[in-house]
């Protein structure tokens, strides 16, 4: 999910340039699952669709029902209060989240259904929702595992297409529900396989100026424009050196010690009102950073242009020019096709990605 691209679509009035008049229409939303990771799903996309035009401004979320121990409902206290209190206390999911205890009457007229439930119990939910969704409909899977049998493993998004007739996307990422719902900065990706529009719709639905865990997002994003960067100043540099102890161990051991991370770390504590310089002297006991060579590199185009993150870091924290982080780390065009685990030789997210196929 593209930040910048979220940014264009935030007005009622904008439609994507591809849109037809099908695609006009308003989308019917219903999310299956309301747990910790499906509460987090239902509020990102009410904080969509009640902006966007062609999304219906309700959000149905199916609950499992039960029973608190004040001796409500469930569904009846999530309907009240807007809050999850069991499975996401303190988050308001939106004014637009209407909980269904029942499942049929959720996803009914549904056009675009999330699933989100432990994984052991999509088996008996698909075969309950087998016949009952609505003609054209699209799935898109955020459940973790998948499905084991005698023979063989399956993906739940295969799980869901096989068993409902019916198109499953997938998103996926290294991210914690609690810190999304807390509007912390983390990142995901929407997998597809038939039809690549449905996945920008996908993407749509869920992007939100937050939605790019910040550790794994800026060591993932650092290790790509790394390998641009040698590739750039040495092209027969190989890829497999990046995934030895020299290339992904050793920005993972840097990125969480050493002196950078430790003066980095003081810095951001401080909210930039001490310098780097200041900092250095108190805390390395003569050792140096390595700024100013930071600083010369930015200078140079051909650096500059495929290294958006190092620009950023360097904009926001050396020369405090930078105002907006999500649209310096990430921006470009976050489509990609057909990566099977190997770089393209961009810089791009990759938010959308072709599945491999089973």
């Amino acid at each position: 999910m593209d930040i910048q691209q979220n940014q264009k679509l935030q007005g009622k009035e904008n439609i994507p340039s591809n849109s037809t008049h099908e695609e006009m229409r308003k989308y019917k939303v219903a999310i299956i699952g309301s747990g910790n990771w499906g509460s987090v799903a239902a509020k990102l996309i009410a904080s969509n669709t009640i902006k966007m035009s062609y999304f219906h401004d309700e959000v149905r979320m199916w609950v499992f029902e039960e029973t608190l121990p004040t001796g409500e409902k469930l569904s009846d206290v999530i309907n009240l209060t807007k809050e999850n209190v069991k499975y996401l206390p303190g988050i308001k999911l939106g004014k637009n989240v209407v909980a269904y205890p029942d499942l049929d009457h959720a996803v009914e007229d549904a056009d675009m259904l999330v699933f989100v439930t432990p994984h052991q119990f999509m088996e008996g939910i698909c075969n309950r929702l087998a016949g009952k969704i609505k003609a054209g409909a699209e799935a898109i899977s955020l459940v973790k595992g998948m499905e084991v049998k005698m023979e063989g493993p399956n993906m739940i998004s295969t799980v869901i297409s096989r068993r409902l007739g019916i198109n499953c996307c997938v998103l996926m990422g290294a991210n914690i529900a609690n810190e999304i719902a807390l509007e912390k900065l983390s990142e995901a990706t929407v997998g597809y396989r038939e039809n690549k529009d449905v996945a920008e719709r996908w993407a749509q639905l869920f992007t939100t100026t937050y939605f790019l865990v910040t550790a794994a997002a800026i060591m993932r994003i650092g290790l790509i424009e790394m390998r641009t960067f040698s590739k750039l100043l040495f092209p027969s540099v190989k890829d497999s050196t990046f995934f030895e102890s020299c290339g992904v161990a050793d920005l993972i051991t840097t990125c969480l010690g050493g002196r950078n991370r430790k003066v980095a770390e003081a810095f951001a504590r401080n909210g930039g009102k001490r310098s780097f310089d200041e900092l250095e002297t108190e805390l390395l006991n003569g050792q140096k950073l390595q700024l100013g060579r930071l600083r010369e590199g930015s200078t140079v185009d051909r650096v500059n242009k495929p290294s958006p993150l190092v620009i950023a870091i360097i904009e926001k924290a050396v020369l405090e020019r930078a105002t907006e982080w999500p649209a310096l780390i990430v921006g470009r065009d976050k489509t990609s096709k057909g990566d099977k685990g190997s770089w393209d030789g961009s810089t791009e997210g990759g938010w959308i990605k072709e599945m491999a196929t089973e």
